[in-house]
Order: structure tokens, then sequence, then C-alpha cells
């Protein structure tokens, strides 16, 4: 487990050769532990911090904000859809070999209770339940600092071959 809150976070998008070169766990530990490159520009919305990567399970922490409110006074659905989104698809990347991407094919989330900036931290933990050739099934929820279940998804990702360098479409 490490804190990445300490050190200041680069944004941006990794080269597809590059992160095509290693294996998934790999990538994810050398960007999200690591800091060798950079955390995808969508983070920045979140700022996760604390993470936890090991073979099909990602966690991280993040703290819900008064810029994260909808019109009626509350966080956003779309904050905690970008958590589980995001914690579903680190864990399903975490088990693919080099050569490998994923796409998110579809999410159900199920909103259990509400946030605010007064919740506090939230701690986001996705876990792959399948992962194949083709496709990949994973799951994930955000707690509160009590353990309180605040909401869950599960996804299906498609997984593919990435094309290596040169090859058309790229």
């Amino acid at each position: 487990m490490t804190d990445t809150s300490a050190r200041k976070v680069e944004y941006g998008v990794t080269l597809t050769d590059v992160m095509a070169s290693m294996k998934g766990i790999d990538f994810l530990r050398a960007m999200l532990i690591e800091g060798k490159f950079p955390a995808p520009p969508i983070m920045q919305n979140i700022e996760p911090f604390d993470h936890v990567v090991e073979p099909g399970i990602v966690s991280f922490s993040s703290v819900p904000g008064f810029r994260h409110y909808n019109p009626i006074g509350s966080v956003h659905g779309g904050y905690a859809a970008t958590l589980l989104d995001s914690a579903m698809g680190l864990a399903v990347h975490s088990m693919l070999p080099p050569g490998s991407g994923y796409t998110t094919l579809e999410f159900k989330v199920s909103f259990i209770r509400g946030m605010t900036k007064d919740t506090g931290v939230v701690r986001t933990e996705g876990r792959t339940l399948n992962v194949g050739r083709r496709a990949a099934t994973a799951e994930a929820r955000i707690t509160d600092a009590r353990g309180h279940l605040l909401a869950h998804a599960t996804t299906t990702c498609l997984v593919f071959e990435i094309p290596g360098p040169g090859a058309k479409g790229m």
C-alpha cells in the first residue's frame, strides 16, 4: 500500500506501444504506485490516493467534495460511477498479458447511500470475476470510513489484442 497523495501526480496518456509492451500488473504498478507513467487525465476529477494493485484487485481512496455536487445538493452519481468504472477496469487490466488491452462494454451501478462533502474518505475496490481471451467481468464497491456500503457495480469488458508498432489503424 502506497500513499501517492504526498507526491505530485502528473496526468497524461502513456503511449500505447509502451503500455502494450508490459504485463498489465507491471504497467499499473509503474503508473499508480511508482509514478513512472502519467495517471489518466480522468483521475484529476477524483484525485485517488493510497493505491493497492494486486493481480485481479485494485483499490484506492478518494474524497468527495463540493465540486462533485449535482443540482440537488449531494455528490453527483457520476463521481461514484467514475470510481467504480475505474476500479473495475484497472482490476481487469491487472490481469492482462503484454499486448492486450480492454474497454468497458457495459456496467451497472447501484447507489446505496448518498455522499456529500462531509462523507470523508471513501474506499473503492475493484475485483475481477473472470478474465478470458475476449471478455472479462469484474465488480467494485465503494465504502465509507465506517465500512458502510455506498455503491456497488458490475462490468463486462472487451479484451483485445493491441497491434504492434507500425500496424495500420493505430
